[in-house]
């Protein structure tokens, strides 16, 4: 349960910052590839996947407090399973490909019982767990100081990729950057910032 404080502690995502995740001035980022070498692609559908096996499946939406809505996002317990489907949209469309180290929009291709959107963001500080943790309803598209919670990235991470949150769609906004992994509450593997990245892959769906 979140504390009373959690409304002033969402203000917080705009009051430190760990480090950046700088690309040279000029370049264009290289494009994100799914597992068969092929360029992620805006509007097309795709499973984000573990790459370390058999710690559970792709990535899913769950009610994980005493509420059924918002749903956060988790991980499959099973490792058969791929999850649901998600598009990406970057703050910046380069001919329709998806790109490391830019801000971009992640949502969920499905229907819920919640009505809000599927659209990924980073919740408010969860006191009691003392977590941020990331779940559905965030705005899509709108960049600016009134969205930063709604911005993610992917890095390059050794061979393969993560989940990065570090919002860059506000000059003026100091944010939090911290990798997203995984924490696992009461045995459901929610996602969250994290110092152990989650390491992915992309399946097109």
């Amino acid at each position: 349960m979140k504390s009373t404080l959690g409304v002033l502690s969402s203000f917080l995502i705009f009051a430190f910052v760990t480090r950046s995740l700088p690309v040279a001035a000029g370049a264009t980022p290289d494009p994100v590839l799914d597992i068969t070498g092929q360029k992620l692609r805006t509007g097309t559908q795709y499973y984000i996947l573990p790459v370390v096996r058999g710690r559970g499946g792709g990535l899913t939406l769950a009610s994980t407090g005493n509420e059924t809505c918002p749903l956060d996002v988790v991980q499959e317990q099973l490792e058969v399973k791929d999850g649901l489907p998600l598009t990406f949209s970057p703050v910046n469309l380069t001919k329709g490909v998806v790109r490391v180290s830019t801000d971009m929009n992640v949502k969920f291709s499905a229907a819920t019982i919640c009505v809000q959107s599927t659209v990924w963001k980073l919740d408010s500080h969860d006191d009691s767990l003392g977590q941020w943790f990331v779940t559905s309803g965030g705005v899509e598209g709108n960049p600016g100081r009134k969205t930063t919670s709604n911005w993610f990235k992917i890095e390059k991470y050794d061979n393969d990729y993560k989940l990065v949150f570090c919002p860059s769609v506000c000059d003026f906004c100091k944010v939090l950057c911290r990798d997203i992994g995984i924490y696992i509450d009461g045995g459901i593997r929610r996602l969250a910032l994290s110092d152990v990245p989650f390491k992915v892959m992309f399946k097109e769906a």
